[in-house]
């Protein structure tokens, strides 16, 4: 069974922000502010692997693919990311038409229907893009509590540093988890920033080889999780993607055009309920 099966819609952004979408990317043109990450990243639902989910009469349930046994933690590297403000209009208008044709999608790490939050636009930015998203570096899983102080200075070691650089989200995708219980929609990185992540991938995977820890896929696909469904819904949701696409924009070559743009400002690590700096980037 793959890992993981995905299909893409292409979406391009029209944004009447200060900063074209085309442009080069400015790191100091962009808020690099990032508040601390919400207790929800413990178990984070859009880590590949982390939950199952069941139906139910309102709501889902999120249920643990590993049991909870005294004295372990769950681990978790990432980066963290928030979508800037002035980016948000194009993709909260998509996130949109996209809710009303698949009344099923939930909110990521809120499990709250995007349908429930259309009327309110306030509500709907702070919700659903308000917030911080995370790019995974290694797969969510269970490590021993004598562990801890040795992952956490490995990773500080091998990934230590980093200058800051541009992410670049450019396309709309859709993942689907490896049980096919899950859907996710998601913006994934296919350029700036892309060759970046893959080193620091390899880096935590030499760390998880050494505690003997299950490496991230072989072909990773650095991305943000917006929303997500109960089951395998990739095709019924590619469509919708593809469809409003065509509808709405121009279809073409959107390989150097970008959803949204943020500023890479370090690596985070969250074991447990505690979470450590892993990297800082490093000032020019």
């Amino acid at each position: 069974m793959e890992a993981l099966r995905a299909s893409y819609g292409e979406y391009s952004s029209d944004s009447d922000s200060e900063r074209d979408p085309t442009a080069p990317c400015d790191p100091t043109q962009i808020p690099i502010s990032l508040p601390p990450p919400p207790l929800s990243l413990l178990h984070p639902p859009n880590s590949l692997g982390a939950f199952d989910y069941s139906v139910q009469i309102d709501q889902p349930k999120r249920v643990r693919s590993f049991p909870h046994v005294e004295g372990n933690f769950a681990l978790h590297v990432y980066i963290p990311v928030i979508v800037p403000s002035a980016q948000r209009k194009d993709i909260s208008l998509f996130l949109k038409r996209v809710a009303r044709l698949l009344p099923v999608l939930h909110v990521v790490d809120v499990d709250v229907p995007l349908r429930d939050l259309i009327k309110d636009d306030q509500k709907f930015d702070q919700v659903v893009l308000g917030r911080e998203f995370h790019v995974s570096l290694g797969r969510t899983v269970p490590i021993r509590v004598h562990q801890r102080d040795s992952m956490v200075g490995m990773l500080r070691q091998r990934l230590q540093s980093h200058r800051r650089y541009c992410i670049d989200f450019t396309k709309w995708v859709v993942f689907v988890n490896d049980d096919y219980t899950r859907t996710f929609l998601s913006l994934e990185v296919t350029a700036g920033g892309l060759t970046e992540m893959k080193k620091q991938i390899e880096a935590v995977n030499d760390v998880y080889r050494l505690h003997n820890l299950p490496e991230f896929y072989k072909d990773p696909r650095p991305h943000i999780s917006i929303a997500w469904a109960v089951g395998d819904i990739s095709d019924s949701l590619s469509k919708v993607i593809r469809e409003e696409t065509k509808m709405h924009h121009t279809i073409g070559d959107l390989s150097h055009k970008r959803l949204c743009s943020c500023v890479f400002s370090g690596i985070l690590c969250k074991i447990g309920n505690k979470t450590f700096d892993i990297c800082k980037v490093q000032e020019e």
